[in-house]
């Protein structure tokens, strides 16, 4: 594939970061240095482009903290200055990881999404006996900067292009490993994340030729009608990850079963007739309905925030077999919705 040049120069031009702010500004409405960015906009943005051009621009230092559902992250999130750089250079990074990518890969990716990936793995499962389902050891934690650097260089040639991805890369989360890791708080890690694994894409298309093949990050499935083939995969992946990616997967998530059971996947449990919620997926559902009812009732949101809220996880869970579920969420409250 012939390597992209020229890039440096567009990607942190003033109108490149003033585009990018405003992306970046979009989910950080609330915050401190966010609005204080904004507020001085043209001048942020211009001291900005100074700093990467003349090659002297540092990120700061990380905000970190933990969640802990669906399971316990360690997340670092970068100043909101360092985040409006995350976005130019992932709007530069997109369309050279888009022509990469194969169909079946659902994450960070227009006109992609998680809704989808669980369509096809329905789509798939009608026409197949048997499914694999993988999941990856500590993922972000894992990704080896040498060969993410590698793998970059080989989409560009932009020598000071390359410099700024390397200078994002190097600047690791303080619970990583040295020369290990991308934190989960960045635009850029997603990024990184999902372009790393479509070495593993290619080569269980092209090579193993498993045509009924997902994948949505570090959450892969494959279909087949005869197990032994499945089996076979599993062992070869997981041969192919430590070799040529330094990762490995995580053996006790990783299994071949009947579609008929039904596949966990995305908080999802699917089965060839329908979809349903998973129900770790359903009590986090419940819980954050709660504590968003909670916070309206203390005075801690609005009510459009309310409304916005259980609007969203309504619709999260409409794409699953839930109208009853949905029917009696609303019944408590007095209020049915249509189906």
């Amino acid at each position: 594939m012939k390597r992209r040049g020229n890039v440096f120069e567009s990607c942190v031009c003033f109108q490149s970061l003033e585009r990018a702010a405003y992306r970046a500004f979009r989910a950080n409405r609330e915050h401190g240095d966010a609005l204080r960015f904004m507020y001085t906009l043209e001048c942020e943005a211009l001291e900005l482009e100074r700093e990467l051009v003349s090659g002297i621009y540092q990120p700061g230092p990380y905000r970190c903290f933990t969640i802990y559902e669906p399971k316990e992250r360690h997340i670092a999130a970068a100043p909101f200055r360092d985040r409006v750089v995350h976005h130019a250079v992932c709007a530069a990074l997109e369309p050279v990881f888009e022509a990469r990518h194969i169909y079946d890969s659902y994450a960070c990716r227009k006109n992609k999404g998680a809704h989808r990936a669980v369509a096809r793995a329905q789509q798939f499962a009608r026409s197949s006996s048997y499914f694999l389902k993988c999941d990856i050891r500590k993922y972000f934690d894992s990704v080896h900067h040498g060969r993410l650097k590698a793998l970059l260089g080989r989409q560009f040639k932009d020598r000071r292009f390359l410099s700024l991805l390397e200078c994002i890369v190097d600047h690791n989360a303080p619970n990583h490993a040295p020369g290990r890791g991308i934190p989960i708080g960045n635009l850029t890690s997603q990024y990184f994340a999902n372009v790393y694994l479509d070495q593993l894409d290619h080569f269980v298309k092209e090579q193993l030729h498993i045509k009924r093949y997902l994948r949505y990050m570090d959450d892969f499935l494959c279909f087949s009608d005869d197990k032994s083939v499945l089996q076979e995969a599993l062992y070869v992946m997981d041969g192919f990850l430590d070799a040529h990616l330094a990762l490995a997967l995580k053996q006790e998530k990783c299994y071949v079963a009947p579609v008929r059971q039904g596949i966990p996947f995305l908080g999802m449990r699917v089965y060839p007739g329908t979809i349903r919620v998973s129900r770790p997926a359903l009590v986090r559902c419940r819980r954050k309905l709660k504590r968003r009812e909670k916070a309206f009732q203390e005075g801690g949101i609005t009510e459009e925030a309310l409304i916005q809220s259980v609007g969203s996880l309504i619709a999260h869970i409409s794409h699953a077999n839930t109208v009853t579920l949905r029917r009696q969420w609303f019944r408590k409250n007095g209020t049915v919705p249509a189906a």
